[in-house]
């Protein structure tokens, strides 16, 4: 009975095995659907959503703005102990010394001149030295040679005193004034001083960043501008009140240059100084001028060989020829430079006396070539005497009285 029981059981039909499951397969279509919908959705949502990759920065733009800024703040970190401030003084009480007449206004003056004669005085009078300007300089070597402008420091009668960024102040002694460009070397008492170095770069690149550092209107020293390279090679009449001086080949920058930041450094991203500011457009908004640091480094040079800056000269004051002008004048031609007086009266076309005056240029006359090179922009009177030395003969192609022809000048050092 048990045996049979058995033999039943072993005849039963094994059961079917059981089928396999479904849901995986179905599981992984939908996964691969969802992953397909989500990647078109997704597209569309970068394309045109608010998360759009477009509309976002980028990082390799926010790399460039960061590593930008971090630039400036060290350059202006490094370059800030050598910027100095100058300081201009004058004992007014001697200047009270004289008395006044009611011929000291201008129109009356040109005819009578001042009307000033000394006064006689029977009381010592107690010295009233006032602050009369600020200016701006950098130094350039460790025992504290100073470079500025000519103008801040044009005053004989002045006494100059410097101020370093750490506070103290170091009365200065100038060197030398450059007789041509605008230049002046400084010297203060004073030991392992921060210095920045000058560009040996004699070209810029138009559109280059640049850092102007200075004494912003005499008051707020060590300010600090930036802006680009707006142009290079320009020729300017810088001055006022009576005196201008033709600058030539200088740097045009839309770094904000204020007055009191003339002598300050014009700094590449690097540090290095390319440009001395010296002037700005008063007519134009944001339109600086500095002179290129190749012409101080010549004049440092200079000064270190002959204990002066040696510059020589041709002895014309010069205004560059471009088409208004031309057609304003009538003029023959529509480049060159025109031999023309400046705004004084004491500013003469040619100095009597100098080369161009011994070689017979006179006013009106139109320079037209300098050593076979047609006189531009980018060629100017000035570059072409720049490497030349005393005694060296240039020759000119000049426009003179209805007529060209070829001089030659012999070039003397400049005073």
């Amino acid at each position: 009975m048990e045996e049979t029981e058995q033999n039943k059981d072993s005849e039963q039909p094994a059961p079917a095995p059981a089928p396999a499951p479904v849901y995986p397969t179905r599981f992984l279509i939908v996964v691969v659907i969802l992953s397909l919908l989500s990647g078109y959705v997704g597209g569309l949502w970068g394309v045109g959503g608010r998360n759009s990759d477009i509309n976002k920065p980028t990082n390799t733009t926010k790399q460039v703005v960061v590593s930008e800024e971090s630039a400036v703040i060290d350059v202006v970190k490094r370059a800030s102990p050598a910027v100095v401030s100058i300081v201009i003084s004058k004992d007014m009480s001697k200047l009270q010394q004289l008395g006044t007449s009611p011929f000291d206004n201008d129109f009356f003056s040109q005819f009578f001149g001042s009307g000033r004669t000394p006064q006689r005085q029977t009381e010592p009078v107690t010295p009233n030295v006032q602050k009369i300007g600020a200016g701006s300089g950098f130094l350039v070597t460790s025992d504290g040679t100073v470079l500025t402008n000519k103008h801040v420091v044009s005053d004989e009668q002045a006494s100059y005193t410097v101020l370093t960024n750490d506070g103290k102040s170091y009365e200065a002694k100038v060197l030398t004034r450059d007789p041509v460009n605008d230049l002046a070397i400084l010297k203060i008492d004073i030991k392992d001083a921060p210095v920045l170095k000058l560009s040996t770069d004699s070209t810029p690149q138009i559109g280059q960043k640049v850092i102007a550092i200075g004494n912003s209107l005499g008051q707020y020293d060590n300010t600090v501008t930036t802006g680009v390279v707006s142009g290079i090679g320009r020729s300017i009449m810088a001055g006022g009140n009576g005196a201008s001086e033709q600058l030539d080949g200088v740097i045009q920058t839309d770094a904000a240059i204020n007055p009191g930041n003339s002598g300050g450094p014009l700094l590449n991203i690097s540090g290095e100084v390319i440009g001395i500011n010296t002037a700005i457009d008063e007519q134009g908004q944001l339109v600086g001028f500095a002179i290129p640091a190749v012409d101080a480094s010549r004049a440092l040079s200079s000064y270190q060989k002959n204990g002066k800056i040696v510059r020589v000269y041709v002895g014309v004051r010069y205004v560059m020829i471009n088409g208004s002008l031309a057609k304003a004048e009538k003029l023959p031609v529509e480049y060159g430079a025109l031999v023309s007086r400046g705004e004084a009266t004491t500013d003469l076309a040619v100095i009597p006396g100098s080369p161009a005056d011994k070689a017979g240029l006179v006013e009106n006359d139109i320079v037209l070539e300098c050593e076979g090179k047609k006189i531009s922009d980018k060629v100017t009177l000035s570059s072409c005497i720049k490497d030349k030395q005393v005694g060296d003969v240039i020759s000119l192609k000049i426009y003179h009285r209805g007529e060209e022809k070829i001089v030659k000048v012999k070039l003397e050092e400049s005073k």
